[in-house]
């Protein structure tokens, strides 16, 4: 079966400059994912799509496939299923290259265990998903949002305030994993589409890196929970 990752990696970031090559855990936050896809021996190509020189030269040397995004596709407001879309038609028209399965890892989410996207690939597969989004369950959060001068709860009833434990399950999209088969990228232009599978994760792999007090946080986090490789 052919599967492939897709890491997109802009070197505009206007939260951390060049956020993708930041030291994590000792070493470039990307490479972090690029090896993570690497050591998944179900992926057959690991692609990194940039627009950063700097950036491909790490990507390449941590072993990653570089697909050099053009400027239309690579400012503030492109999204990630613009440079997805582009890394398909390359390989497609180049290469006659169609693969069955895209997973699509974020490097700011690096907090993967070992057998994460494996385990993930299974599940996508022996559930005949379409796409797949990973995500994490949370009991304890009760949102509000402001509607004109209103407020309003959005998870939960303020008038049943029910207790936790009888609260239905709900899940956060946590950014790790992401699955789809090309056709529904092709279809709706989006990562989800047709049957959706969540691939359920553990809370503490909800962290996002997108500043620097978060990369000292989840290093000490991992450094106290002793977590080697993440798991």
């Amino acid at each position: 079966m052919k599967i492939i990752s897709i890491i997109p990696a802009r070197g505009g970031s206007k939260s951390i400059p060049k956020k993708n090559l930041i030291d994590f855990m000792g070493k470039p936050l990307i490479a972090q994912t690029i090896e993570q896809s690497l050591s998944t021996s179900m992926i057959n190509r690991t692609i990194v799509s940039t627009d950063c020189q700097e950036i491909a030269g790490v990507a390449k040397k941590h072993g990653a496939e570089i697909f050099k995004r053009p400027d239309s596709i690579s400012g503030d407001e492109a999204s990630t299923e613009s440079a997805m879309m582009h890394v398909l038609n390359t390989l497609k028209e180049k290469e006659n290259y169609i693969p069955e399965i895209v997973v699509l890892l974020q490097a700011t989410s690096p907090l993967r265990k070992n057998n994460d996207i494996k385990n993930a690939i299974n599940y996508f597969i022996n559930n005949k998903g379409d796409s797949l989004i990973s995500g994490t369950q949370f009991e304890d959060f009760l949102f509000w949002e402001k509607n004109n001068k209103d407020w309003l709860a959005v998870n939960y009833n303020p008038q049943n305030r029910m207790r936790r434990q009888d609260r239905k399950p709900q899940f956060v999209e946590n950014g790790s994993i992401y699955m789809f088969k090309p056709d529904i990228l092709y279809k709706f232009n989006n990562r989800i589409g047709g049957k959706m599978l969540l691939f359920q994760m553990e809370f503490w792999q909800t962290w996002e890196i997108d500043t620097i007090d978060e990369v000292d946080l989840v290093e000490l986090y991992i450094d106290i929970k002793r977590l080697n490789n993440f798991g």
